[in-house]
């Protein structure tokens, strides 16, 4: 059975670790702040300004001026501040901040990641996904495998304009879960969904992927 995206984001916490600075990119990652484990310290940044982002807010609990750069309305942790966008992205080109979730259009074979623009759309730049990829430490994509036609989004090259190249270290699909394998420059397999099998995953994904001998259910 395929996860749902609360599924696939509480896959992405396991990720997170006590200390981390943490960047969610806008639409699903944005769900990683529901699932941080009870008593782990995690700084969630927002690019537009915000250190310290806590879950969604409930609705008696909405502050309209508090947003994450989705401009969606968030919450503060005890301790959280606020700053430009320029000291922002200091934090992020200068290598401070430890994981980036991030969602992706199409992901390469070898790690490439295309996210920002579709050909045609009117998009008025790439916006920040750009210095992520480049600058923070490790980087994971949340995604469903396949787009709404059906079509793999984990595919041999990009087709998309690209945010960046060789900078992503793990993808988490409804699917399974994907490490790179830096000596063989593919995906590895690692975990599956329940009721999945590598049958299903080697169908619907184009791109050539390597599988671990001893996968595990991503449930677990």
């Amino acid at each position: 059975m395929a996860l749902d995206r609360d599924g696939i984001t509480r896959r992405a916490a396991r990720e997170l670790q006590d200390g981390f600075y943490v960047n969610l990119g806008i639409g699903m990652p944005t769900l990683v702040a529901n699932h941080v484990p009870d008593g782990m310290e995690v700084w969630l940044q927002s690019e537009n300004g915000l250190l310290g982002m806590g879950a969604f807010p409930s609705d008696d609990a909405v502050d309209a001026d508090l947003i994450n750069a989705g401009k969606q309305t968030v919450t503060g942790v005890t301790g959280h501040s606020f700053f430009s966008s320029a000291d922002s992205f200091a934090m992020i080109r200068g290598g401070h901040i430890d994981l980036a979730i991030l969602g992706a259009m199409e992901v390469s074979q070898r790690g490439d990641i295309a996210n920002w623009m579709i050909p045609g759309k009117l998009v008025k730049g790439m916006g920040g996904a750009m210095d992520l990829v480049a600058g923070v430490k490790r980087v994971i994509v949340t995604m469903d495998h396949c787009n709404k036609k059906g079509a793999p989004k984990i595919i041999p090259e990009c087709t998309l304009p690209l945010t960046g190249t060789q900078c992503i270290d793990m993808v988490i699909t409804d699917l399974c879960v994907m490490e790179m394998d830096r000596d063989h420059n593919r995906f590895r397999v690692t975990e599956i969904a329940p009721d999945v099998t590598r049958e299903e995953v080697e169908a619907k994904t184009s791109a050539e992927l390597l599988f671990a001998g001893d996968l595990v259910s991503m449930a677990d």
